[in-house]
């Protein structure tokens, strides 16, 4: 009986002590953005997740005309329309040249291009190795924050600055979640 006993407790014991260790662990940092066209109109999300290995980001897109499009992270938190200049250049804390195939490169706000569906619709999945959000000594959202910006064009993935990536179609201020 004894025995029966201490078999049922033991799997109970496990199970609380794990609930604990959950609750205790700390959520990783996060931030958010609503994606939105020059006049408004929605154009999708962006969600960033700090992990070990850097700023884990997902950019989904939705209205966007189709083909391919440049997604970047740019250095302000401003997204004013229609041109969204007022998101300044690409997030650039180690000073790098623009691309992932120049020598000197890439931005840490340079990611690859997205595939936009004749639906409309585009997603990008992308790990900026090394970032943080809000810590360290170059985080993401610093004190003038960070928007996610899509381009009317693909990148080259090497001119410097822009990678001729073409006008901002849509924008969206990065908040800490």
């Amino acid at each position: 009986m004894k025995f029966l006993a201490l078999a049922a407790a033991v799997p109970f014991a496990l199970a609380t002590s794990a609930c604990a260790t959950a609750a205790d662990t700390p959520a990783a940092p996060t931030a958010a953005a609503k994606l939105a066209a020059g006049d408004g109109a929605a154009r999708g999300t962006a969600s960033v997740t700090q992990a070990a290995d850097g700023l884990h980001v997902l950019v989904k897109a939705t209205g966007v005309t189709p083909g391919i499009h440049a997604v970047h992270i740019h250095t302000t938190g401003q997204c004013t329309g229609p041109d969204f200049t007022s998101a300044g250049g690409h997030w650039n804390p180690t000073a790098h040249k623009h691309g992932k195939d120049n020598p000197a490169g890439p931005h840490m706000g340079d990611m690859p291009n997205m595939t936009v569906g004749s639906d409309g619709t585009g997603a990008i999945e992308y790990v900026v190795a090394g970032g943080t959000i809000s810590e360290g000594a170059s985080p993401l959202l610093d004190t003038d924050g960070a928007a996610i910006v899509i381009h009317a064009q693909a990148d080259d993935y090497a001119s410097d600055p822009t990678g001729n990536a073409g006008g901002r179609v849509a924008c969206g201020v990065l908040t800490k979640g």
